[in-house]
């Protein structure tokens, strides 16, 4: 953990590398990769399971209909969403979420971004997520912000109290 004051180091390919090979063995794992010429992104993850343990650690009251759509089997927890800064970002990055929704049935995109990644939140918030609070794994030392994407078309609850909270959003690309 950086000492305070010191600035933020954003994960490397070895860090992303360490969380597709953790997330490989969850059950119903998924990756997407969009390409065109070459390689413009890829998005992974699997199903967040049922009991709730995902949201383990939220500070706070979790959103009614989170905790619905957890509960139900509807939400995916995304392990990474990476696209290459390019014109269309916003587009790939809608695309590729909305592709491992649709495939796995769900109608909420979870993931935990560290606190202190202002870039990749901001990233997120330009393609649609929402800042849903923060949370903390027991016996962690990181502090995350917990953020949704609620896939309005197979939504059949309406994310009751989820806002997008102000001063770091904007367009961005991670």
């Amino acid at each position: 953990m950086p000492a305070t004051g010191d600035a933020y180091r954003r994960p490397g390919r070895q860090d992303f590398l360490n969380r597709l090979t953790a997330d490989l063995g969850r059950p119903g794992f998924a990756m997407v990769i969009a390409e065109s010429d070459g390689l413009i992104g890829c998005a992974f993850g699997f199903p967040v399971r049922g009991d709730g343990s995902w949201w383990l650690g939220f500070d706070g009251v979790l959103p009614r209909s989170v905790g619905y759509l957890t509960v139900s089997g509807r939400a995916f927890a995304f392990g990474d969403i990476l696209i290459r800064p390019h014109p269309q970002d916003r587009e790939v990055a809608r695309r590729v979420q909305e592709r491992l929704l649709t495939d796995h049935q769900a109608s909420l995109g979870a993931t935990l971004v560290d606190g202190a990644d202002h870039p990749t939140r901001s990233a997120l918030r330009s393609w649609g997520w929402l800042d849903v609070g923060e949370l903390r794994r027991p016996l962690g030392v990181t502090t995350f912000r917990a953020l949704v994407f609620p896939l309005a078309e197979r939504a059949t609850v309406t994310p009751v109290g989820l806002a997008a909270m102000p001063g770091d959003g904007g367009p961005g690309g991670r």
